[in-house]
């Protein structure tokens, strides 16, 4: 049989139905895992769900328990099909943010899947439920169109914990190196850059959240008898915050922004629209770091926000200068920028401008370093080519995508080059209610998928050989 015939099967797996069947079972599963609370659900996705599926791929599996305790397991499965063939790791994660049921519109539920014209409900459809479905799917369309064969050795990394920052995952990479090895990873997370592009990330930005404080007194003090002669903690704050970053969003401390844009990296956004859908909220042109396009700022450059600020009691204003001010603020960062620096950098730029009382700490959240695989790489090439036979479309390639992922786990923790195509498109509504997933999107996704796996049977071993090179 040929690449034709496993994308044909692909196709009639979407429409006959056996697709929205899959999914819908899966949707079906509360596998919330920032409640603490649904140990059961997580495990239960994994043995009812996907077990079944990679066991009739020809897998062999097992779960892997979490070494952070109260945290979901991990499934490792291995397809090896001979010595010497390629092998390429992909991932997902079965786990989900809050059902949020309370906010879903009249019709519709996180746990049901609801079909509505081209857009299908439910929590888990666009992140990440939909995504690693469509690509086990493709996996099984090239196995029947090659034989039973793939053509390449295929490991699968499931986690049950990606929303809640991932929790164990890179202790787990760490204890499982041997396990997980492979030549390259294609996974499936975060949007395309529109519903009608097919398109490939190499990375993600880097995530660093951070506090500053500012704590002068116990209690407050009347406005009228004491303002003018008390410091305010808000307006030393908010004055403290323009010395990081100006009103046009601006970074002010050059340690906190990348030296440049490479090359390679400016000649692949070039070919970048960040379009405006039904919806967004429209761009501000003059926001953000001058000279560079939209684009750019997203995909090739460091972005500060300030993410809460609050003093006093704003939800009741009382007459009284605030003692204590606090806000957190959060760096997203391309390759180039060290996170251990961040705060350093911070307190520096903060002791430099005269403001020696705002206190400034890493947050709680979790800290995502950021990752680039180089555009020239020949895997990106290579895939970019399947994906453009497959649906005759030019593939968008972003560099590394705006938001932050674990991506790090597998270039830095794992070293291989990472291959991300997403399944879902910016205005999916993940992590809000309405989340839903587009059916030709997912079409589409599963025929370049069973593309660029039967390729990958063809093409692999000459990949890793042109690398090594």
């Amino acid at each position: 049989m040929s690449r034709q015939d496993a994308v044909a099967r692909a196709s009639d797996y979407f429409d006959r139905g056996a697709f929205r069947a899959d999914l819908a079972r899966r949707v079906a599963l509360p596998t919330e895992s920032q409640t603490g609370t649904s140990l059961d659900a997580l495990r239960a996705y994994l043995t009812g769900e996907i077990i079944p599926n990679v066991e009739r791929l020809g897998f062999t599996w097992r779960i892997v328990e979490n070494p952070v305790p109260g945290y979901g397991p991990f499934l490792i499965a291995e397809r090896h099909e001979a010595d010497g063939l390629p092998t390429v790791l992909t991932y997902g994660h079965g786990d989900v943010v809050f059902g949020q049921a309370e906010g879903w519109r009249a019709g519709l539920a996180p746990w049901t899947l609801v079909e509505e014209g081209e857009r299908w409900y439910g929590r888990g459809t666009a992140d990440n439920k939909g995504q690693h479905t469509i690509n086990l799917a493709a996996l099984e369309q090239v196995i029947a169109a090659r034989g039973g064969k793939l053509g390449f050795n295929c490991k699968l990394l499931l986690e049950m914990g990606e929303e809640a920052g991932s929790p164990g995952l890179r202790a787990i990479a760490e204890q499982e190196r041997a396990a997980l090895a492979a030549d390259v990873l294609i996974g499936s997370d975060g949007p395309r850059l529109s519903a009608a592009r097919p398109t490939v990330f190499l990375g993600s930005r880097g995530a660093f959240n951070f506090e500053l404080e500012v704590d002068l007194r116990e209690g407050g003090h009347h406005s009228g008898n004491w303002g003018g002669v008390l410091a305010n903690a808000g307006t030393l704050l908010a004055h403290a915050i323009t010395t990081l970053v100006d009103a046009k969003g601006r970074i002010l401390v050059e340690g906190l922004k990348p030296t440049e844009i490479p090359a390679a990296v400016r000649a692949a956004l070039a070919d970048i629209t960040v379009e405006q859908n039904p919806g967004d909220p429209a761009i501000d042109p003059a926001w953000g770091e001058p000279g560079l396009t939209p684009a750019e700022k997203i995909f090739g450059w460091n972005t500060l926000e300030v993410l809460a600020f609050k003093t006093g009691a704003p939800e009741a204003p009382a007459n009284a200068v605030p003692p204590k001010a606090k806000a957190t603020l959060q760096l997203r960062f391309v390759v180039g920028t060290d996170p251990e620096t961040i705060i350093p950098l911070v307190r520096a730029a903060l002791d430099a401008h005269g403001f020696p009382q705002v206190s400034v700490k890493p947050s709680r959240m979790a800290t995502f370093a950021a990752t680039r695989v180089d555009p020239t790489d020949p895997w990106v090439e290579w895939a970019l080519a399947s994906i453009k036979a497959t649906t005759g479309k030019t593939p968008a390639l972003l560099p590394n995508l705006g938001g932050s992922l674990p991506n790090d786990v597998f270039a830095l923790i794992l070293g291989m080059p990472t291959i991300w195509v997403p399944h879902s498109y910016p205005s999916c509504s993940q992590h809000a209610p309405n989340e839903h997933l587009l059916a030709p999107v997912a079409r589409e996704a599963l025929q370049l998928m069973a593309g660029l796996f039967y390729d990958l049977g063809e093409d692999g071993s000459r990949i890793v050989k042109a690398r090594a090179a």
